[in-house]
């Protein structure tokens, strides 16, 4: 008999992000994604629902306002300036820019047009505003290991590495 997902079950599974209007693939997983069910909060919560009593092999697409998990869009994180006034390196669509504002908190934009004169970056997450699909194919579902319900995903043993903190250099 197949396990289903419930409380302490070990999950991995792949996804896409489809935009419900236009079909376009808005974001996939490159590799699967692993968590322990219940102990972590990794999917949002409307996901983490429709997966509950599901089992391996199983496909699902859940259709979620992305509004409820990314918030609304707000236009005050949309700026455009002159282009001579943004570094070269900024000046192509699609590149991150982490700013920080005058609290000193840090906050990604992104560049999202750009013409001869201008550009322009958008701090609001790509898919709040949108209506999405999200496609989950269930790959493992097994008993999670007390050491990953504790850390709320899958445990892989590596190297013991000793860090002197007197040689750690800030990045």
């Amino acid at each position: 008999m197949k396990q289903t997902i419930q409380k302490n079950k070990f999950v991995e599974l792949n996804y896409k992000v489809i935009d419900e209007k236009t079909g376009q693939v808005l974001s996939t997983v490159e590799f699967p994604l692993s968590y322990v069910h219940g102990a972590d909060q990794v999917l949002a919560a409307q996901v983490t629902a429709e997966l509950e009593g599901r089992a391996q092999g199983d496909v699902i697409e859940i259709s979620i306002d992305g509004n409820l998990i990314f918030g609304a869009r707000d236009e005050a994180l949309v700026f455009t300036d002159r282009i001579e006034n943004v570094p070269e390196e900024f000046r192509e669509v699609g590149t991150k820019i982490l700013m920080e504002n005058e609290k000193g908190e840090p906050k990604e934009f992104i560049v999202t047009r750009m013409d001869d004169e201008t550009l322009t970056v958008d701090g609001n997450n790509p898919l709040c505003g949108r209506d999405l699909v999200f496609k989950l194919e269930i790959l493992t579902v097994r008993d999670a290991t007390e050491e990953e319900i504790e850390a709320g995903t899958k445990v892989v043993d590596g190297p013991d590495i000793d860090v002197d903190p007197d040689r750690i250099v800030p990045i």
